[in-house]
Parts: structure tokens; C-alpha cells; sequence
């Protein structure tokens, strides 16, 4: 027979009056830090009291019931009781419910105690997620549940797009198969089907980063920080119906435009409205871009205008804001901190000056009426409007007045009318589009960088080497030395120099997008302007003006005229002598490296970095995991090599970015190379190119035939 199953006794409940309450020194909690009672006591003040306490008789020496009752386990809702009986909110003697052990019981009161803290189950975070979405649908506002259980608004929101994901990402979640950094990430977009389409491609790989997962969440939209973003306005963008992906759980830089195709649009409206109101000026031609190329102005005459004059109120405003200015800076001259309303005020009055320092330019009607404007978003996304330049086409032709039969000027018989002004040519808005390049297959050899890569490559180069040169008058003097020298002595010869003097500088016809935006490009604009404002206006002053200078502001002026003359371009060289030749692009890069060296021109200091743009995206993975290996490391490099190559090309930008690393081109030219070179150099034969030049005409042709679909402004 079998035995019988002895049936469990519970512990006996009841209501106990609070001042017959006291802590037990059983309680196995002892530290207080993290520990809340404030909002546990708010909490049972607005649902009271959710789970009795623990508590056991108090037994006199004889063993006999005091009437008191001690608490070993449940002490943090004891003290928020006893909170809230101090601050008169709960009664002295209010009930409190309490499950009664039986003071008979073998097990002690320390067991109790660590029992409760340990068995309990924590929320898993999912069910916490789900929760508050259900407190949402019932007509919780977030303020109220962020209220209710004591945490932001903030946290609540990102509690809620946590359960907004997709419910079979949820479910893989709940099964401890993605971590919970990993399902912040997909809270980027709401796309439930996109969400699942990237779980799955990344599921199957070791590598599953959170970053991985938001960038491909990610990669077919445009960083509200983008210049066209800026420009066209996310209010205005997410008006016309667009979508704003953000990350509530990391910074994301004002988040990502997921409709690129009505971001364009948006743009391109705005430009060509501000164009079209700009042409109401008169213009002739108004060319319009996103990314005005570097060197657009190249062969253009400069309209010379003047400030526009100051109205009388304007002017009465300038002299009433210094008076102010000099007020408050006698008044406070002996003070030696400005109080901060006074030096806010100062701000204020010198902000106010300065605007009126940069006055409209004005331009003659007839220069107008053949000039034209250039209109563009420059690199903080704001519009940039340069106008007043004459096309050599547009120019007035030089000819001898011609006489009436009195020996007047033609012209004066006219009473001086304008000549005609010719009709006004629209602007064509037009935005050129991305240039691609096709993916290369991986072959065992390692190929040559294609022509187009290695001629946008050393564009920056050349740029560079001209900013620098133009700060080093030393070398700049030396290297036209050097060119004159080779042209007068006939025992030197100067074909393939890098300094192409009588002074022609070459354009680049091929160059990466915002090369115009490269810190070079800006540095030399800012130099030539400063030298620009200073020069006469009359070309027949121009050599006195020269003679009045310094010998050290000579040497300047020299330098930055003598940089335009660097030419450190790559280009196809003639294997037949038809146009430049192989060894002339050799020698051109040769000397090109000497200057490097004198000037010690530093490409990472000039601030190239690789990026997926400007090289990663344009090469072979074997390229890009030798790129990562020599800059990153061998370990580096094995995290990435399983990847494809678009993939490959974004980690490799984010490994390779502080590092320094340069593509060879970039590079300083290794000094026993050169040294070689410089022994053989009249050997014409020898066709010998660097490893980067070496030419492969597969490669070649097939990088070429990939020609940019960008569409010129007129």
C-alpha cells in the first residue's frame, strides 16, 4: 500500500496594526546602496500595499507571545510604511498585511529572509516591453507610465520601440537568440519586413554588431547632416511625407532621410527657385549644382564691383551702436570682470557691426547683361551664390570706334545709349548623379589601381603639394630654380617636370566629389583672395606695386603663384609617342616626390582619409584587406575578410580612419627608389613604372569605359 502524501500547512495570514511592527536584525539585506525606499512609498501610496509582509512573533524569556511581531524578510516595504506614517500619510496603527510563521517552525528566520530575495524571478525585458505597450493601448500617455514606475520619458520610449519590432524578432529575443544591444538596433526603422530581411542575412554569421546591424538597416538612406538635408530642411521634408529614421538609444546625428529620391527632389526645387529669382537680376546664365566642382571658375573673368552705399538709417544705426559700444566700455573700463548681460550686450553690438560690413556687391547693368552667377550648396548645407564672371565667349570684342563724317565716335552720335543688352539666358537646374563604380572580381594577382582612381588620388595630391609648396617660399624659389635652369642649359632636359613653368596650372578634368571642400583646396582660396584684394586694380601699376613690397612679402607672393604651377597628376601615358609618354608621367611623379620631401608634405596631415568614396568602394577586396592589414593590423583584417565587398569597404573606412594609413600614391615616395630613378632618368627606353602605374590594360579599359553620368549646368 502506498504510503500517503503529508499535506502542507501554509502560513496563517492576517492583518497586524503597523506600530506592532519591528525589523528583524534576521534580514539578511544589509546594504542599502540602489536601494529606493522614497519610491517604493510613493508607489504603495498610489496602489498600497502589492505583497504582505514576513513576519514572526516576538517571545518573551518564558517563551510567551509579546504581541509584537518582527519582520525578517520584507524590510524595504517596512521602511516605506514607516516613510509614510511619518509623513502623517498612513496611520500609526494602520493594518498591515502580514503572513504569520509559526514560531514553532525548525527553519530559521535568516532562511526566510534569503529565500526571498533569491527565488525571486526577475521580468525578463521583453515582458516589460509588452507591458508597457499595453498600458499604452489602454490609454496611458507616456507621462503616465513614466510617472507611475519612476523613470523618463525618455526610457519609456525606448521601451516602446523595443516592442514595436517585429514580432518574430521579438520571439528570437525572448529565446535568448539576439542580445538586447543587438534589438536596439533594429529600432532604427520601422520596417518589419526589412528588420527580418537583415536578421536573416547577418543570423547565419559570427558577426552580428549592433553597428553592423544598424548601418545596414541604414545604407540606402542619407544622414540628416547631409548638405542636401541641411539645405532643403527635415521640416520641409517630413511635410512632403518623408520619413525620419532615428535611435533612441545612441546618438545619431538628427537621424537618417529614408526617401533619398524625394530628398533630391526637394533640393532640386529649392535650387532652381533660388536661382530663378537670382536671374531676375539680369544675369545672362546662372549655372546650378549640388557640388560646384573645384577650379569651375578656371578661364572666367571676374566682374569688379563695389560695396553698395549705406542708407542714411544705416548709417545713423553704425553710429549709435559705437556710441553704445564706447558707453559701456568706458563705464566698465576699471572692472575686471564684465558682468554678463554687459558682455552679452558687447556680443550683441559687435554682431550687429559686422553685418553691416558685408554689404551687397553691385555691378554695372551692361556687365550684368553678359556676366553670370554660379549657384550651389557649400559643405554646412547653406546656399552659395558667386556671382559676376564673364565667359571668354561673352567678352566685348576690341575694335576701333568707329567716326561719323564729322570725326565723332560713332558711339556719340548715340548720345551715349547702352549697347544692347542681350536676352537673358534661364538658368538649367541640373544635378549631376553619383558616379559608380563596378565591383571587381577577385583574381590570385593583384592588379594596378585603375587610371581614374590614380588620376582622382593624385588630384588631392597635387592640390596638397600646392598648398604646401605655397607656404615654403624656400623650396618654391629652389624649384623654379631648377626649371630655369633645365630650360637654359642645353645640357639638361625639361620635359616631364612637375613644375610647368611659364606658369600653367593644370586643371583636374577627373576628380573625386568636394575635392572644391578638401582643407588644401580651401587654404588656397583663402591665399589667393587675401592676395587678390591687395593687388592693384590697373594691370600698369601692377610692377611698382610689386617694387614697393618686401622682400619677404615678395617671396610669399612668389610662392603661392609659383604652386599653381605643381603638377603631380597621374595620367595614361602614349605607349607611341603621340602625346605625353609613360616615362614622362614617371619622371613627372619623380620629381613631384622630391618636392614632397622638401616641403614635408604629410597627405594625413592635409586631412585624406580613406573612405568608401575616394578609394575603399573603388578597389579590390584583396586591396582593401591589404589597406586594413598594413594600417589595422593582421586581426583586423580577419574580421572583415569574410565579408562582401560593399560591406568590407564601410568596416574598412571605420578601421582604417585614425590610423594614418595611405594608399600608395599618397605616400612619401621611398628615397632609394627615387635615387634609382634619378640615375636611369636618360635612359628613354626604359619604361619602368612605379607599382601603382604599372600599367594592366585589362583593368584599365574597364575602369575607363565606366564614364561619370553627370550633366553639366549651363
Amino acid at each position: 500500500m502506498a504510503p500517503a502524501v503529508q499535506k502542507i500547512t501554509l502560513s496563517s495570514s492576517r492583518d497586524i496594526p503597523f506600530n506592532k511592527l519591528v525589523l528583524s536584525q534576521s534580514n539578511v539585506r544589509r546594504v542599502k546602496a540602489g536601494v529606493s525606499i522614497e519610491e517604493l512609498a510613493e508607489d504603495i501610496a498610489r496602489r498600497t500595499l502589492l505583497q504582505s509582509l514576513n513576519v514572526r512573533p516576538v517571545l518573551d524569556a518564558e517563551g510567551a507571545e509579546t504581541g509584537m511581531f518582527e519582520i525578517p524578510a520584507g524590510g524595504r516595504r517596512y521602511r516605506a510604511l514607516e516613510l509614510l506614517v511619518k509623513q502623517k500619510r498612513l496611520a500609526k496603527t494602520a493594518p498591515v498585511p502580514c503572513v504569520v510563521r509559526d514560531p514553532a517552525t525548525t527553519i530559521l528566520a535568516e532562511d526566510d529572509s534569503l529565500a526571498e530575495n533569491i527565488q525571486r524571478a526577475p521580468l525578463h525585458p521583453l515582458d516589460q516591453f509588452r507591458a508597457f505597450q499595453t498600458l499604452r493601448e489602454k490609454g496611458k500617455s507616456e507621462e503616465d507610465i513614466a510617472a507611475a514606475f519612476f523613470t523618463s520619458v525618455n526610457v519609456v520610449k525606448q521601451r516602446l520601440r523595443l516592442a514595436s519590432v517585429s514580432p518574430a524578432l521579438l520571439d528570437v529575443y525572448a529565446e535568448d537568440g539576439m542580445s538586447l544591444e543587438q534589438l536596439m538596433a533594429f529600432t532604427v526603422t520601422a520596417d518589419h519586413s526589412r528588420q527580418e530581411q537583415v536578421w536573416q542575412a547577418i543570423s547565419g554569421s559570427w558577426q552580428k554588431e549592433p553597428y553592423q546591424i544598424r548601418r545596414m538597416l541604414t545604407e540606402k538612406t542619407v544622414r540628416a547632416s547631409d548638405r542636401r538635408a541641411v539645405f532643403a530642411g527635415l521640416d520641409v521634408y517630413e511635410a512632403a511625407g518623408g520619413v525620419v529614421l532615428r535611435d533612441l538609444f545612441q546618438s545619431d546625428d538628427g537621424g537618417w532621410l529614408e526617401d533619398v529620391a524625394l530628398l533630391d527632389r526637394l533640393v532640386a526645387e529649392k535650387l532652381k527657385a533660388e536661382a530663378e529669382t537670382i536671374a531676375a537680376e539680369g544675369w545672362k546664365w546662372i549655372s546650378v549644382a549640388i557640388d560646384l566642382p573645384y577650379g569651375h571658375t578656371r578661364g572666367l573673368r571676374e566682374l569688379d564691383g563695389v560695396s553698395a552705399d549705406l542708407s542714411a538709417e544705416e548709417q545713423a544705426s553704425i553710429e549709435a551702436l559705437k556710441a553704445e559700444y564706447a558707453r559701456l566700455e568706458a563705464e566698465y573700463d576699471s572692472v575686471y570682470e564684465l558682468p554678463d548681460e554687459v558682455d552679452q550686450r558687447l556680443g550683441e553690438i559687435e554682431t550687429a557691426l559686422a553685418a553691416f560690413d558685408d554689404r551687397p556687391i553691385v555691378y554695372q547693368p551692361a556687365e550684368i547683361a553678359r556676366a553670370g552667377v554660379f549657384v550651389g550648396i557649400d559643405a554646412e548645407g547653406l546656399l552659395s551664390v558667386d556671382r559676376g564672371y564673364v565667359r571668354p565667349e561673352d567678352e566685348l570684342p576690341v575694335a576701333e570706334p568707329e567716326q561719323d563724317s564729322d570725326g565723332e565716335p560713332a558711339d556719340a552720335a548715340l548720345g551715349g545709349a547702352e549697347p544692347s543688352t542681350p536676352a537673358i539666358q534661364r538658368a538649367v537646374i541640373t544635378i549631376g548623379g553619383q558616379v559608380t563604380e563596378p565591383e571587381d572580381e577577385d583574381d590570385d594577382a593583384l592588379k594596378p589601381l585603375p587610371d581614374r582612381l590614380l588620376n582622382e588620388l593624385t588630384a588631392e595630391r597635387t592640390l596638397a603639394l600646392r598648398d604646401k609648396l605655397a607656404t615654403t617660399p624656400s623650396v618654391a624659389f629652389q624649384s623654379v630654380l631648377h626649371k630655369f635652369c633645365m630650360d637654359v642649359f642645353s645640357r639638361y632636359s625639361s620635359c616631364g617636370t612637375a613644375m610647368e613653368i611659364s606658369l600653367h596650372s593644370a586643371s583636374f578634368p577627373v576628380q573625386a566629389q568636394g575635392l572644391k571642400d578638401a582643407p588644401a583646396a580651401k587654404a588656397i582660396d583663402a591665399r589667393h583672395r587675401t592676395w587678390e584684394e591687395r593687388l592693384p586694380k590697373d594691370k600698369a601699376d601692377l610692377w611698382d606695386w610689386l617694387t614697393g613690397l618686401t622682400g619677404d612679402e615678395q617671396a610669399a607672393l612668389f610662392a603661392h603663384c609659383a604652386s599653381f604651377a605643381v603638377n603631380a597628376l597621374h595620367e595614361k601615358g602614349d605607349r607611341y609617342g603621340g602625346g605625353v609618354t609613360p616615362h614622362m608621367v614617371e619622371q613627372r611623379i619623380t620629381e613631384a616626390d622630391r618636392i614632397a620631401r622638401a616641403v614635408d608634405l604629410d597627405m594625413v596631415v592635409s586631412g585624406w582619409r580613406p573612405t568608401v568614396e575616394n578609394y575603399l568602394g573603388r578597389v579590390p577586396k584583396r586591396r582593401i584587406l591589404e589597406a586594413v592589414r598594413e594600417g589595422a593590423g593582421e586581426r583586423s583584417a580577419q574580421l572583415i575578410d569574410h565579408l562582401k565587398k560593399g560591406d568590407m569597404a564601410k568596416e574598412a573606412e571605420r578601421l582604417l580612419a585614425e590610423t594614418g594609413w595611405l594608399p600608395e600614391p599618397l605616400r612619401m615616395a621611398d628615397v632609394d627608389r627615387v635615387a634609382d630613378t634619378d640615375a636611369t632618368e636618360s635612359d628613354a627606353g626604359d619604361d619602368t613604372l612605379p607599382e601603382f602605374l604599372a600599367g594592366d590594360d585589362e583593368e584599365a579599359t574597364a575602369d575607363e569605359t565606366d564614364e561619370p553620368h553627370m550633366v553639366a549646368a549651363e
